[in-house]
């Protein structure tokens, strides 16, 4: 092979490993879920 076809070949080797381990950290990674709880005063309410 020709010393561009090479690099090439490298190149797109590369480019899948890191779009792959990107899909993997994508589905491996879930975000936390934390509930917040917020008590409003009585005296922010009109009677």
């Amino acid at each position: 092979m020709s010393r561009a076809s090479s690099f090439l070949v490298i190149a797109f080797i590369v480019v899948a490993v890191i779009a792959g381990g990107l899909f993997y950290l994508d589905r491996a990674v879930q975000p936390g879920v934390q509930s917040v709880e917020k008590v409003l005063p009585n005296d922010q309410f009109a009677r």
